[in-house]
């Protein structure tokens, strides 16, 4: 017999397991750490190269780096899909 006041999604599906698994990624907080080790290597990047940036610019090319690392990521998913 169901339990009528179990919740109506089926938890073997594809759909609640990948909302389940994003859930778990977003606990570990994984944008966050993704974010900070872009961060860090533009910083040291910055200092390597002994550039001196106004804190708009620094912020804008950093916003710009991100953006570009992203996007080389999802290329890289992508092919990656495509293969298999």
């Amino acid at each position: 017999m169901l339990n009528p006041f179990a919740p109506q999604s089926d938890p073997g599906s594809y759909t609640d397991l990948r909302k389940r698994m994003l859930q778990n990624v977003q606990y570990m907080r994984v944008n966050d750490r993704i974010f900070e080790v872009v961060q860090n290597a533009y910083e040291h990047a910055l200092i390597r190269e002994n550039v001196v940036l106004s804190r708009p610019e620094r912020n804008r090319m950093l916003s710009q780096i991100m953006k570009m690392v992203l996007e080389d990521m999802l290329r890289k998913l992508n092919e990656g899909s495509a293969s298999a």
